[in-house]
């Protein structure tokens, strides 16, 4: 399953990128996460910052383990978290020229267990919608903040 959501934002990309790299007061600005608790922070950089996020998925808390695996400065950075049997691939990214920016996220998950791999089959219309919406008011919220 892989899902893109995208949005337009009238800022520069280097004043998005402020905004989407600062994880630790990510819950400030997107309203879907509750709380945010950073568990390792590199000496330099992004690669290897951990944090714990706890959102409402589904009517319910969802806490999952994430890390940032790769970064292109001012382009994009790539986050993943494994739970309930998968392995799950984010890319943020940011383009654009002058003052207007596109931020844009793919979003992956990929069964590794038998159950996993049940359970993404028979659940996989439900999340997709659900996740689709939750992914675009992420981005709504960012460009929000951005903007004002």
């Amino acid at each position: 399953m892989k899902i893109q959501v995208e949005t337009t934002i009238n800022r520069p990309k280097e004043d998005v990128w402020k905004v989407i790299t600062n994880i630790e007061d990510a819950a400030e600005r997107i309203s879907g996460i509750q709380l945010v608790e950073v568990l390792e922070k590199p000496e330099s950089g992004l690669v290897g910052l951990k944090w714990r996020e706890t959102r409402i998925m589904f009517g319910k808390t969802a806490t999952e383990v994430m890390w940032i695996t790769d970064v292109i400065e001012n382009d994009h950075y790539k986050v993943r978290a494994e739970s309930h049997g998968a392995i799950y691939k984010s890319i943020i990214k940011v383009s654009g020229q002058g003052d207007q920016s596109v931020l844009s996220m793919e979003f992956g998950g990929e069964p590794q267990t038998f159950m996993a791999k049940l359970m993404s089959a028979i659940m996989m219309p439900f999340f997709k919608g659900a996740t689709i919406k939750a992914l675009q008011k992420d981005m709504d919220d960012i460009k929000a903040w951005v903007e004002k």
